[in-house]
C-alpha cells in the first residue's frame, strides 16, 4: 500500500510532464515560421509544465505586439541633390508617429526641407546626429510598424532605391502617370482632390504632399503651414524699416544681428554647408558672366501716396503692403516690352531661351544666410496677389521653411538691399537669369519740379546689373525707363495691367 500511494504522485507528475511537452510542440507547429523561439521551446521541454505554460503565455503576447521594422531611406528631393544636413530632430527613439508627422529638418545647398514620415508607428533608431551628413538613398531612421499593406518586404526595403516602386504608385490619368505615395494619394482623396489637376513638383513630376497643401491653399485662399511642428525662432525683422522712414517715424538705432564671439586665442575652421556652400558655387558660375551696371533714380512721391491709401484695404483682407509688389508688377510689366530681360543662355552661349513666365525673385536675408525665393507667373497676378505671395515666402523664409519649389525656376530678381541701408549696390546676376537689379533706401532730398521751384521729394536708387553677352546697354536703359515712368506715375500701369 505505501508503495501504491508514493506511485499515485509519480504518475500523476510524469502526466502533467507529457500533456505540457504535447502543448508546447503543438504551439511550435503553429508557429513553426519562428525557428529560434522553436529551437528554443525544443531544448526547454524538460522544464516544469507551469514554467512552460508561462513561456507559452509570453511567447504570444509577443507575437501579437511586434511589428515589421522599416528602414526609413531619405528619398530623393530634386534638383540633382545627393547629401544634406539633418539641422534638426522633431523625434526620437521610442517616440509614436503617424504619418505626415514631421521626423526631422534638413538642409541641403538649396533649401531647408520637412521630411514626414510614410508609415504609423515607433521610431526604433535614428540613424544620424544634428549636423550629420545624410545621403539620399540610404536610411534615416528605423520605425517598427504593425501595418504592412504599404510596406516592401524586408528584403526589399533594405536593399531597394531610396524611392522603391511602393512609393512610385501609377495612376493612368489621360494618357500620363502620376506618381505619388500611397499617403499622398490618400490625403488627396480625402481633400477631395483629383490628382490630374495637381502640378507635381517632385522627381518625374512626382506629386508631394507639399503639392497638395499649395493646391488647397490656392482653392481657399488659405496659407498652410508645412509643418506643425513647433517652428525656430524668426532672425528677420518684424518691422520694415522703409515704411518707417516713409510714415515718419523714428528710425531705430541698427543693432548687430548676432552676439560677438569673444576671442578665444584659436583660430576655428569649420566647412562650408547649407547656403553658404550653394553661394560659392552659385557666384562661381556667376564671376564667369560679365557684367555692365546702369544706375538711376526713381522719385517715389506719388507711389507713397497711393500706397497710403491702399494699405488699409489690404490689411482688412489680410494682406500686408508693401512697396515690392508695385516694384515686381512694374518689372513684370516692363519685361512684356523686353523679353530678353527675362531669358536665358546655354552653357555655350549659343542659344537663348525666352522664359514665357515672369518668376521674379526676391532676395531675403535670413539666419541660414541669403535666400531668393520667386513669385511665380507675376505677369498673370494682380498687385494684391503678388503682395499676398510675398506674405507667404516672408513667413516661410523667417522660419527656414521655403520649400525647394519656391527657390527654382527664377528667371528675374530684385534684391531689396536698402531696407538694411545703402544707396547703390553692384548686384551679381543669377544663373541662369541675365538680369538684376537692387534697390536702394528711400531717402527725403530736394529736388526742382518744372518751373523751377524747389520741392522735397521721396527719392530711391536703383542699380541694375545685366549680362553683357546678349544685353547691351540701350536695352538696359530703356527697360529702367519704362519700370521707372510705372512707378513714378503709378495710375499708368492700369493702362497695361492684365
Amino acid at each position: 500500500r505505501f508503495r501504491n500511494k508514493m506511485a499515485a504522485p509519480s504518475v500523476f507528475r510524469s502526466y502533467c510532464r507529457a500533456m505540457g511537452q504535447l502543448l508546447c510542440v503543438r504551439h511550435i507547429r503553429l508557429y513553426s515560421s519562428f525557428h529560434l523561439l522553436k529551437a528554443k521551446y525544443t531544448l526547454e521541454l524538460r522544464k516544469p509544465v507551469w514554467k512552460d505554460r508561462l513561456q507559452h503565455r509570453l511567447f504570444r503576447t509577443t507575437v501579437i505586439s511586434h511589428g515589421q521594422i522599416v528602414q526609413f531611406k531619405l528619398s530623393d528631393i530634386g534638383e540633382g541633390i545627393t547629401e544634406v544636413t539633418v539641422k534638426e530632430w522633431y523625434v526620437k527613439e521610442g517616440d509614436i508617429v503617424s504619418q505626415f508627422d514631421s521626423i526631422c529638418e534638413v538642409q541641403s545647398d538649396k533649401a531647408s526641407v520637412t521630411i514626414t514620415s510614410r508609415y504609423d508607428g515607433v521610431i526604433k533608431k535614428l540613424h544620424y546626429n544634428l549636423d550629420d551628413i545624410a545621403y539620399v538613398g540610404k536610411p534615416l531612421v528605423d520605425i517598427e510598424t504593425d501595418v504592412l499593406k504599404d510596406v516592401a518586404s524586408e528584403e526589399d526595403v533594405v536593399e531597394t532605391p531610396a524611392v522603391s516602386h511602393e512609393e512610385q504608385t501609377h495612376q493612368e490619368i489621360k494618357g500620363h502617370k502620376t506618381l505619388a505615395t500611397p499617403a499622398v494619394r490618400r490625403l488627396a482623396m480625402e481633400n477631395n482632390i483629383k490628382l490630374s489637376e495637381v502640378v507635381g513638383t517632385g522627381k518625374d513630376n512626382r506629386i508631394l504632399k507639399e503639392d497638395i497643401l499649395n493646391y488647397l491653399a490656392k482653392q481657399t485662399g488659405a496659407i498652410l503651414p508645412l509643418s506643425t511642428k513647433p517652428k525656430m525662432i524668426s532672425s528677420l525683422p518684424k518691422t520694415d524699416p522703409v515704411s518707417d522712414k516713409l510714415e515718419g517715424k523714428t528710425p531705430k538705432v541698427p543693432t548687430p544681428d548676432s552676439i560677438p564671439i569673444g576671442i578665444s586665442g584659436k583660430d576655428k575652421t569649420e566647412a562650408l554647408s547649407g547656403f553658404h556652400k550653394a553661394m560659392v558655387k552659385t557666384m562661381t558660375i556667376a564671376l564667369k558672366i560679365p557684367h555692365f551696371g546702369y544706375c538711376d533714380e526713381v522719385d517715389l512721391t506719388q507711389l507713397i501716396k497711393l500706397r497710403e491709401e491702399l494699405k488699409s484695404v489690404a490689411e482688412a483682407r489680410g494682406v500686408k503692403l508693401s512697396f515690392m509688389p508695385f516694384f515686381i508688377k512694374a518689372a513684370s510689366l516692363g519685361l512684356l516690352h523686353y523679353p530678353i530681360l527675362n531669358a536665358s543662355v546655354d552653357e555655350n552661349c549659343q542659344n537663348i531661351t525666352y522664359k514665357a513666365s515672369h518668376n521674379i525673385g526676391v532676395a531675403m536675408d535670413t539666419g541660414q544666410g541669403l535666400v531668393v525665393p520667386n513669385v511665380k507667373n507675376v505677369q498673370i497676378r494682380t498687385v494684391f496677389e503678388i503682395a499676398s505671395e510675398l506674405n507667404r515666402l516672408q513667413n516661410l523664409g523667417s522660419t527656414n521653411q521655403l520649400g525647394t519649389n519656391d527657390l527654382t525656376g527664377g528667371t528675374f530678381t530684385l534684391s531689396n538691399i536698402g531696407t538694411i541701408g545703402g544707396t547703390y549696390a553692384k548686384p551679381v546676376i543669377l544663373p541662369p537669369e541675365v538680369a538684376i537689379g537692387a534697390l536702394g533706401k528711400v531717402q527725403v532730398l530736394p529736388r526742382f519740379n518744372s518751373a523751377g521751384d524747389v520741392f522735397k521729394a521721396q527719392i530711391m536708387n536703383v542699380s541694375w546689373s545685366a549680362d553683357h553677352r546678349i544685353i547691351d546697354g540701350a536695352t538696359m536703359a530703356r527697360f529702367s525707363n519704362l519700370w521707372k515712368s510705372y512707378l513714378e506715375n503709378p495710375a499708368s500701369m492700369l493702362l497695361d495691367l492684365k
